[in-house]
């Protein structure tokens, strides 16, 4: 997949023997995401999931609560009238998903003797709720809308557990802290725990007004309720700490200040609107999810990995984020490669899979992760995170002319290259192959990481060491990238180097990657360089970084472009003709965003823009059938039926950063949208438009202190490009 799976750690323990660590990891899929459809929000190393009411309830294997730095520090939170639950009216989240509002209503309330007393409907409760700086800011509106006055019992129940995000996955442990002793004043509590880290842990919850009564798991307000008064209450949620002054106010700087931070997000990248007002929503959304999971670093800006399991740092996910956002908005692909060249591997560490200049991974904070109950601390068991950086590197120079920045990243960059050369390549074929140092770590480390993800035509399981067929396309990518930063930087020798060396990889690759029978790419070279002659979505990797011979292309897109690949959806993982092709599993037949996204830009780099507008249509289509309009991690690959949606994937991760960018490098791809920082020229090579699209308008398309905006629009079989507005040097050149 991306980040670290729980699920094929404990399955790769099994394999490996270690029976004993199989509990500590593994994790039971018990409850469904789909089914909660949870409101989730963000900000910085704080995430939360709520359900539809606001509430939080936590069961086995339930992400919902308020999590920091991996650790959850509230895991109940449940709200009465009268002893009853609210009534639902709606539940939104902002298209900026600045805040959550839920409406909701009174039910029929009885007294002892079973007589009505407050008939449902006549109060209105609405929850306003956000994150700000590790703390969940909450006001309540009470309405009375009855024409004669209540006396009102709101509860508030709560409780903290203090359970590291491995805990709540399913693993268990042996010991655990100590819950310390509450602390209630008469407008707050503080609940704490001493984990064995030493660390203590504190949540403190503050009301205004002081509720009536209150103790170490609830809070209870009597409001008197005149005909049509409003009243209003503010709840603070702090992880380790508390709010500063008056909580009202608190609230309204707070709120002030979080929205003012996504609107400096917003201003910074291009803007996108279409004619099919749909797309609209669901680029908005994919837009407001990107600017929600971007978490400043102090190298800069850096798009955390998704919610609810992977809220943290993770290489892969951010640099593919990175190059699908880099024509949107370069300043995530810089704060990506800065914060990721910081935290590059200069020593061998076993236990972390690390080996220099290799670049990270995962990294967690949590109780577990701290006391190497998890081997995610810092890891770096990513085989293609490195190649994908140097070929991030690459990408952001040619798009923003910032030889500033590359002359900062030159010396991670050379060492990531040395790892290549050196590490990488285990057995000095020129291939890129992995393997484990750590026996607890990932046994598949390529994005599809299940323990059964790599296997044979016989469904037998691949041993390694294992050279995947994308990942020898980012290297050919990262020679390439790695070319042009040397020549920009004035080393034309080094350059030429480094062209040679990407050109043997295309050469060598061909040879060995290449089945005539199968009409594409195999799979991988297992440890004993035997082709695993599987048809997989990795062949359209291939095709992304130009590594497949020309004479290749087409037969590349009609194997991925079949029935037995392309769901009509998107392009499967796996297809369906495979010996462990399964529709409903993690990787071995499902269809991922942004798998689909970067084997459309394959497709388009080629000159298959018509094929990859169906692949782009396909995932537009299943995004209207989803909540928000929000694409998830993944979905089954079953087959697109008429009238009907795409099948979930109960525990998909929703916003996942590279679904969210999937729609935003598909429009690319199809636009032909390039950018050349030397000349100050924005290019739109050969455009498409997708069927769903009759009109684009871009604004604010910036290149070296310029800008442009534009519009494209279909007109018979061509697609025009108007230019709405330019400042500064920049042109816009089009190839038709």
């Amino acid at each position: 997949m991306k980040h670290v799976n729980i699920d094929a750690v404990a399955r790769a323990l099994v394999t490996s023997g270690a029976d004993d660590m199989t509990a500590q990891f593994l994790v039971p899929v018990a409850t469904s995401l789909q089914d909660r459809r949870p409101r989730t929000l963000k900000h910085g190393d704080t995430f939360a999931v709520f359900d539809h009411n606001g509430d939080a309830v936590s069961w086995p294997g339930s992400p919902e609560g308020l999590f920091h730095r991996d650790t959850r520090y509230l895991s109940h939170l449940y709200l009465t009238i009268e002893g009853q639950h609210p009534l639902l009216l709606s539940s939104t989240l902002r298209d900026d998903n600045a805040t959550l509002t839920c409406d909701l209503t009174n039910p029929d309330i009885l007294d002892a003797d079973g007589r009505l007393v407050l008939e449902h409907d006549l109060v209105h409760l609405r929850r306003s709720r956000f994150l700000w700086k590790g703390v969940c800011y909450e006001r309540l509106a009470i309405r009375n809308f009855d024409e004669r006055p209540h006396q009102i019992t709101l509860k508030l129940a709560f409780s903290a557990d203090f359970a590291d995000l491995f805990e709540v996955r399913g693993a268990r442990r042996e010991r655990r802290g100590d819950m310390q002793p509450p602390e209630v004043k008469g407008d707050r509590v503080t609940l704490a725990y001493l984990g064995l880290d030493g660390r203590r842990r504190t949540t403190t919850l503050r009301f205004d007004p002081a509720p009536q009564e209150i103790s170490a798991g609830h809070a209870s307000f009597v409001l008197d309720l005149a005909p049509r008064q409003v009243r209003t209450m503010v709840i603070e949620i702090a992880c380790d700490g508390v709010g500063g002054g008056p909580l009202r106010r608190g609230f309204g700087v707070a709120l002030r200040d979080a929205r003012a931070a996504l609107r400096r997000s917003s201003a910074r990248a291009a803007a996108v609107e279409t004619s099919n007002e749909i797309f609209n929503e669901a680029v908005r959304r994919s837009v407001s999810d990107l600017n929600m999971l971007v978490t400043d670093t102090p190298e800069g800006p850096f798009p955390y990995a998704g919610i609810p399991w992977f809220s943290t740092v993770f290489g892969r996910d951010a640099l593919i984020t990175g190059l699908q956002t880099l024509w949107l908005d370069p300043a995530i692909a810089r704060g990506v490669l800065l914060h990721l060249a910081a935290n590059q591997a200069a020593d061998f560490d076993s236990t972390a899979d690390a080996e220099p200049g290799k670049i990270l991974h995962e990294v967690r904070y949590g109780e577990m992760a701290e006391l190497k109950e998890v081997p995610f601390r810092r890891y770096h068991g990513s085989i293609d995170s490195t190649p994908l950086f140097v070929m991030l590197a690459g990408a952001y120079l040619e798009r923003t002319g910032d030889a500033v920045t590359l002359h900062r990243l030159w010396p991670s960059i050379e060492a990531a290259l040395s790892w290549m050369d050196r590490h990488g390549d285990r057995d000095g074929d020129g291939f890129i192959e992995y393997g484990r140092r750590n026996p607890d770590g990932l046994v598949n480390q390529g994005w599809k990481d299940s323990h059964d993800s790599v296997f044979h035509a016989d469904g037998s399981l691949a041993r390694g060491p294992i050279a995947l067929a994308e990942v020898q396309a980012y290297a050919y990518g990262a020679w390439r990238a790695a070319a042009t930063i040397a020549r920009a930087a004035g080393r034309p020798e080094q350059a030429e180097g480094f062209e040679r060396r990407a050109e043997a990889i295309r050469i060598a690759f061909d040879a060995s990657f290449f089945d005539e029978s199968l009409g594409t790419y195999v799979m991988a070279l297992d440890g004993d360089k035997r082709p695993c002659r599987v048809r997989g979505s990795n062949a359209g990797h291939v095709l992304l970084t130009g590594l497949a011979l020309p004479e290749r292309a087409e037969a590349v897109v009609r194997s991925l472009m079949g029935s037995a690949s392309f769901s009509g959806w998107g392009v499967r993982t796996v297809a369906a003709t495979e010996a462990r092709y399964n529709p409903m599993s993690y990787h071995n037949g499902s269809v991922w965003p942004h798998d689909n996204a970067l084997i459309a830009a394959g497709f388009a780099r080629y000159g298959f823009k018509r094929e990859a507008a169906r692949i782009f249509e396909g995932l537009f289509a299943a995004s209207t059938y989803i909540d928000l309009r929000r694409l998830p991690e993944l979905f089954c690959g079953f087959a697109r039926q008429h009238t009907r949606g795409p099948t979930f994937y109960p525990v998909a991760c929703a916003p996942q950063a590279w679904a969210a960018g999937a729609p935003l490098l598909m429009l690319q791809s199809c636009l032909g949208l390039g950018f050349d920082a030397e000349r100050i020229h924005i290019r739109f090579d050969e455009p498409v438009l997708p069927a769903f699209l009759e009109e684009v308008t871009i604004r604010n398309l910036v290149l070296d202190g310029g800008s442009a905006d534009v519009t494209l629009r279909r007109s018979r079989s061509q697609v025009v490009v108007d230019v709405l507005q330019r400042q500064g040097p920049v042109r816009v050149v089009t190839t038709t």
